[in-house]
């Protein structure tokens, strides 16, 4: 149980190298967000709700395959199923970037989705790493995926400038290419894939996920977060080209200084919800903030200093979010649920892209930009109706104890380990040798949870 001072050389390198092949692939697929609404109008039968669906489209191949490629992982091995997907995601760019036509872009957009690799790459974490140092690499994928998601807005807009979109479409696929050598050549092959409860999916555990209300909030929560952003990435485009007159190849720096601004910030925050215990009202706030941007997106739209200053703040409140809610999801799943919780929060992330981009399409088509932003701003605010209705969380973290048969057929077990200070719930799974808690590390007896767990 004592927390190991640094990660051996191989985790490190499984560390980086996964969380690099997962950052290529999520920077080919947001470099097409803020570019396709201003560049997509040039395709043949371009029509606003098919521009929409291109942005969000990819999302729904994602929701339906995200939970069996990561069971698929469990059969016939990670990197098989991540390969597979990468190229998926290649071929998809390779055809939207032969597109002339706006069905051909939604065909590639489709393609890319079915990549749907993020379970497989976290279980295969989960097999290359100690438990003590599990949620260092986690981390390290987290920040990849903030700091990918930073670099595509604004690489996006500089590739699409220089090359076109077919330009940004054959970047994301020379990109999945490279997540694949990465795969090949430095990601390390476990010799046995771990049985891990909190980083994969398991079947007896998805009709707790699917009733547990707290569970169902936050589900609904990220569909929101993320149909909002891919609704509102139809209209700020448009609205910074054709209202605040910035031409589309000049949009980078928008979003590169709305970005780095709006990470500084989001960090108080963030610590904040963490160290004072206050994970609710931070995510109410930031919930707030992107009910209320909405209007200020429509007021502001024909002054660039002040659309500028408005997509900073919706920054603020969108990566505040991105941030905050895995974090909120890892507190509210029961023991031994984590993974299973994260895989239905991954499939409604997916689905709410795919709404998204819909209902921003035709809200645009219907409505205008205004349109577009009201209706943003309504989703936003259904969000913060249910979300008031939210518990506080409880302060936990997960750990998983390999036990040895010993201990496993050790029926009193359970009733010790829930003995210890700190430990809020504990369940023993006989077919991975292993307890799952969930404890309150400020609470927490470590001493005396090793003496439960120490081999007699």
């Amino acid at each position: 149980m004592h927390q190991a001072d640094s990660m051996s050389p191989l985790e490190r390198r499984a560390a980086i190298s996964l969380a690099l092949v997962f950052a290529f692939r999520m920077l080919g697929l947001f470099m097409v967000l803020p570019v396709l609404a201003t560049y997509g109008q040039g395709l043949a039968g371009a029509t606003p709700v098919l521009i929409g669906m291109a942005i969000g489209c990819y999302g729904l191949t994602q929701a339906f395959l995200q939970i069996p490629f990561g069971m698929l992982s469990d059969r016939i091995g990670r990197k098989p199923v991540i390969l597979f997907g990468l190229l998926l995601f290649a071929l998809g760019g390779v055809l939207a970037a032969q597109a002339d036509s706006i069905h051909q872009v939604i065909a590639g957009r489709i393609l890319q989705g079915a990549g749907a690799i993020a379970a497989a790459v976290m279980a295969l974490v989960a097999d290359l790493t100690q438990e003590q140092n599990r949620t260092k690499a986690m981390a390290m994928i987290g920040m990849s995926i903030g700091s990918a998601f930073a670099l595509a807005m604004v690489a996006g807009p500089v590739i699409a400038g220089m090359a076109g979109l077919h330009g940004v479409f054959l970047t994301t696929s020379a990109l999945a290419v490279v997540g694949m050598l990465l795969v090949i050549f430095c990601v390390p092959t476990p010799q046995i894939p771990l049985r891990h409860r909190e980083a994969g999916v398991v079947k007896a555990a998805f009709l707790p996920a699917l009733r547990n209300p707290d569970l169902l909030r936050l589900n609904y929560g990220i569909a929101s977060l993320h149909a909002i952003l891919m609704a509102t990435f139809i209209a700020v485009p448009l609205a910074l080209q054709q209202h605040a007159h910035l031409p589309k190849e000049e949009h980078w720096w928008v979003y590169l200084a709305a970005l780095l601004i709006s990470f500084f910030g989001m960090v108080p925050f963030i610590i904040y919800a963490e160290k004072q215990r206050q994970m609710k009202r931070v995510v109410l706030g930031a919930v707030t903030v992107l009910v209320l941007v909405q209007p200020l997106f429509w007021l502001s739209m024909n002054s660039l200093p002040w659309m500028v200053a408005t997509i900073v703040v919706f920054f603020i409140g969108f990566n505040l979010l991105e941030a905050t809610l895995p974090s909120l999801l890892s507190k509210i799943a029961p023991a031994g649920g984590k993974g299973t919780a994260m895989g239905v929060y991954s499939t409604s992330q997916f689905a709410g892209a795919a709404f998204g981009g819909v209902m921003g399409g035709w809200m645009f088509g219907h409505f205008g930009l205004a349109g577009v932003f009201i209706g943003c701003g309504l989703l936003a605010l259904s969000w913060w109706v249910i979300g008031v209705t939210m518990n506080e969380p409880p302060y936990v973290t997960s750990y998983r104890l390999a036990l040895s048969a010993e201990q496993v057929e050790d029926a009193a077990l359970s009733a010790r380990l829930l003995a210890v200070p700190g430990v809020a719930e504990a369940i023993i799974v006989a077919e991975d040798a292993a307890a799952y808690l969930k404890v309150d590390s400020k609470e927490l007896d470590r001493e005396a949870l090793d003496r439960v767990v120490a081999p007699v």
